[in-house]
């Protein structure tokens, strides 16, 4: 059993900083061998990225996808400026946050255009210096210069205009910025142009697809590119990750079991973990992170690895082993954003409230996406602050315009934060158009509490029992279906789930853990 802790913050007297100091002494265990597993007992991985793993943000944006000299923290304060004048004119205040940060975020988007984009009609052969190993080195700055200066003077090279548009998509998810995307599309046209159906563009436009959560077309294209080169590690991984958002478990076992007997390595025991985790198996999860975590040679993949590990942990409600995890990951990379991001989450939980919101105010001012915004401005409307925690939730309406207009479906970001900060009619609109889309545990879970916000819970209870069914260790879930229950007469169950949520996550969400404990309360005085 995962060892818990309670709503108080451990008796311990290091600080995070104390914590990453003393990982950073811990030499990592390398092995020749990076396969944790021999045999193939089953394991998911927690669904991440196919792209650049552990890649340093950018500060700028000469040529590079940023906003000129304007750095991430610079951007941010802008669209916060905004926020605070628009504070008195709230009718005004969405518009000028989605103006700013657009344009804070757009700046300079031109720069792809650096590159000559003349139509040649040779193929060029894949230099070694533009090599997608280049942008593993956890550097992508410099991974983009030097691809954009190899472009300039080799034009026709298709390989190199594939890793281009990945950089690209990794820049997007790094940096929270969606305007990369359209670039990204335009690199992997130019590799096919040059080279038609070649695998690296194909699974290139598979990687993009996802990152759009465009999941039907990311199937196709890692399929495509997967007939071309059935070892592509990139195709392999996408495709797992299409199916598991697609809700096909089943399907993304086996996938995740091919992708394990032919690329063997972290991004592919990562996903092969996740689907375990969906399936409740935390303990074969936790296995196969730890051995690929033994084998992460590099600071981007020992990054990536422990941050998975810290978020198991979290999902567990044992913080002090997410806290572990974290350091480790910031030991490598201090810059590293998800483990910063699940710091601050672990420290919150553990009731270091000032400690989380140092830390997040820090991830917001890099990257200012809907899940760190929304756990901010919750920890703001905790401590009673509703002012800064409207601007928060406005900050996430302002990034998901700016998704939509660069072609990402962000129904379920929207359905999430506006269920319980923002219009419900829109956030019960957009659970249902995700739904319709894919049926996973996740969307099950929002559509269910959208309907129970707008007041629809007799609808809602299937969903709630649904997003639960396969067994996955989430305390969001469970507090969700107990509530529900609870509205609809079923009041054991709602009690079942209530104590289930906060047994498993007792500091799940700075809001929603006082909800559950209030309604459990409530509940158990009624009987």
């Amino acid at each position: 059993m995962v060892p818990r802790t309670n709503d108080s913050a451990p008796e311990n007297e290091e600080t995070a900083d104390e914590r990453v100091a003393a990982v950073r002494r811990i030499q990592p265990v390398r092995r020749l061998r990076t396969r944790p597993l021999k045999g193939r007992s089953g394991g998911p991985g927690a669904a991440a990225p196919g792209g650049v793993e552990g890649a340093a943000p950018l500060e700028d944006g000469k040529g590079r996808g940023g906003g000129g000299e304007k750095t991430g923290l610079q951007r941010i304060t802008a669209v916060r400026r905004a926020a605070a004048a628009a504070r008195r004119h709230r009718t005004l205040h969405l518009a000028g946050c989605a103006a700013l940060l657009a344009v804070a975020l757009t700046a300079g988007s031109i720069a792809f255009g650096a590159v000559n984009d003349s139509g040649p009609t040779d193929v060029a052969s894949a230099s070694a210096a533009v090599s997608p190993g280049l942008l593993a080195t956890g550097d992508l700055d410099a991974g983009i210069t030097s691809l954009q200066a190899h472009l300039r003077d080799q034009p026709r090279d298709f390989t190199g205009w594939a890793t281009l548009g990945l950089a690209y998509v990794e820049q997007a998810r790094t940096k929270g910025d969606p305007s990369r995307y359209p670039q990204a599309a335009q690199a992997f046209e130019r590799s096919l142009a040059l080279k038609d159906g070649n695998d690296q563009a194909l699974a290139g436009r598979a990687a993009l697809a996802a990152a759009r959560h465009d999941f039907e077309d990311a199937l196709k294209y890692a399929d495509q590119a997967l007939k071309v080169n059935p070892y592509s590690e990139r195709a392999l991984c996408t495709r797992v990750d299409a199916l598991v958002e697609l809700g096909r478990y089943t399907d993304a076992s086996k996938a995740a079991d091919t992708a394990d007997d032919r690329r063997p390595g972290i991004p592919v025991f990562t996903r092969y973990a996740y689907v375990h985790e969906l399936r409740g198996d935390v303990r074969t999860a936790r296995r196969v992170l730890d051995q690929a975590l033994s084998s992460a040679v590099t600071p981007g993949d020992i990054a990536y690895v422990a941050t998975q590990l810290g978020q198991l942990a979290w999902n567990q409600g044992d913080y002090d082993t997410a806290l572990t995890h974290y350091a480790r990951a910031l030991a490598a990379d201090e810059n590293y954003v998800p483990a910063l991001e699940g710091r601050a989450r672990a420290q919150a939980a553990s009731g270091d409230r000032a400690g989380a919101l140092k830390g997040l105010k820090d991830v917001v001012a890099r990257y200012p996406l809907p899940g760190p915004l929304v756990e901010l401005g919750e920890l703001y409307e905790a401590s009673g602050d509703q002012a800064e925690a409207d601007d928060q939730y406005a900050l996430v309406d302002a990034w998901t315009a700016l998704a939509r207009a660069n072609g990402v479906n962000a129904d379920l970001d929207t359905a999430l934060a506006a269920a319980d900060h923002g219009d419900k009619a829109s956030a019960l609109r957009a659970a249902r158009a995700e739904w319709e889309r894919r049926q996973t545990v996740h969307t099950a879970d929002a559509l269910a509490w959208a309907l129970h916000v707008n007041g629809k819970d007799a609808e809602a209870l299937p969903y709630a029992r649904r997003a639960t069914a396969t067994g996955y260790r989430n305390a969001a879930f469970h507090y969700h279906r107990g509530i529900i229950e609870r509205a609809t007469g079923h009041t054991e169950d709602a009690r079942e789930n209530l104590r289930a949520a906060l047994e498993l996550n007792p500091g799940f969400s700075p809001l929603g853990a006082r909800e559950a404990r209030t309604a459990l309360k409530d509940l158990e005085a009624a009987k």
